[in-house]
């Protein structure tokens, strides 16, 4: 049996991102796919003494592009630092996280959105021991003008997969029986019923980043998932 998921990439991704990256045995990043503006490929949200506050990459402003195609310039790194470092400085496990975190910002130069992504999630996965592989949707051979669900179908087959793991968002448009049609399981993964785990300010808040839950709670932030093997 081999699991697959194949979602687009994130920005320092909340907790049930990488969930299902650890659910599944290869994680495909589908960022061949058009950029979207005001989304969560560029941008995520942090926990602050004001309450939550977007962290946003700049990327200009055409989205007629591909993930994979969207450039970056440096200018922000150093104030998306600063800006966890002025807000998670007190939390118990700040030092830590910050040894392996603060040279993705403030030495690595990023230029591609699609590689930084996935190079801060890497990071985070081998820091909470996620030894899912990941891997690109061009890794594989290209579907030409197939469907949406044509093409992760196809991506499926290519990687060997019997089981294919979706967000639920894909209910509106994914047709299960081309699935049916390959002799891949479709299954569905459930983002309900994470515990809440120790956070600073105020009322807790599940939709942030998973660096908050990081700081407050260091390698345990894996006791409060459900796929990350303890």
């Amino acid at each position: 049996m081999k699991k697959v998921a194949i979602l687009q990439s994130n920005y320092i991704p909340w907790k049930g991102y990488f969930d299902m990256i650890a659910a599944v045995d290869e994680f495909i990043l589908y960022d061949d796919m058009q950029f979207t503006k005001n989304d969560w490929r560029n941008r995520n949200l942090i926990k602050t003494p004001q309450g939550v506050q977007w962290l946003s990459v700049p990327v200009g402003q055409d989205i007629r592009r591909r993930i994979r195609d969207v450039e970056l310039t440096p200018d922000w790194q150093c104030k998306h630092w600063k800006t966890l470092q002025s807000n998670y400085r007190r939390s118990p496990f700040f030092n830590e996280v910050a040894e392996w975190l603060e040279p993705l910002y403030l030495v690595e130069i990023h230029t591609s959105l699609s590689q930084m992504n996935r190079k801060f999630m890497e990071a985070i996965c081998q820091y909470i021991g996620i030894e899912t592989r990941i891997t690109n949707c061009w890794d594989y051979m290209p579907a030409g003008d197939k469907t949406r669900t044509a093409r992760l179908v196809d991506l499926c087959q290519q990687a060997g997969a019997t089981h294919y793991l979706s967000g639920p968002a894909a209910k509106g448009y994914i047709e299960a029986p081309l699935f049916d049609d390959a002799g891949i399981a479709l299954q569905w993964f459930d983002y309900a019923g994470f515990p809440e785990y120790p956070q600073l300010w105020g009322a807790f808040v599940h939709g942030v980043t998973v660096l908050d839950q990081l700081f407050n709670c260091g390698k345990d932030a894996r006791r409060y998932m459900r796929h990350v093997k303890v």
